[in-house]
């Protein structure tokens, strides 16, 4: 995958794709994703912004951190300047279209989920409490 792929693909699937290659903001399934990648470092990041870390509690944060075992598989979550956010990460080179397109939809279900099943698919991975 390619900077230029990415766009190519995020023009095809997304809503007011804005930004430049390498650093996009869309609109996706309602929901505002930032699409970082590094041809350089083979890296790209799709993240959402959740909640303000203070409105959280402790066994909340406890909660985020069992789901990153189970529930939440290719996304994860993730505390960067005071939010908690929905975060996928992969090497660039070796995504796939698929990949790309599933990490998206991953990311948001992730966020959209945060305070109720704290999943990013329909899938938990070894079961709960494994």
């Amino acid at each position: 995958m390619t900077n230029t792929k990415v766009n190519k693909i995020l023009l095809r699937e997304a809503y007011n794709v804005e930004g430049q290659l390498g650093n996009w903001q869309i609109e996706y399934k309602e929901r505002l994703l930032l699409v970082i990648t590094d041809e350089d470092a083979n890296r790209v990041r799709i993240m959402t912004p959740i909640v303000e870390q203070k409105k959280m509690d402790k066994d909340e944060m406890r909660t985020l951190l069992e789901a990153n075992f189970d529930r939440a598989l290719d996304a994860k979550y993730s505390l960067f300047h005071d939010y908690v956010w929905s975060v996928y990460t992969h090497p660039l080179a070796e995504l796939s279209v698929e990949q790309l397109k599933d990490a998206m939809k991953q990311v948001v279900t992730l966020a959209n989920n945060y305070g109720t099943t704290y999943t990013s698919t329909n899938f938990v991975f070894g079961g709960e409490n494994n």
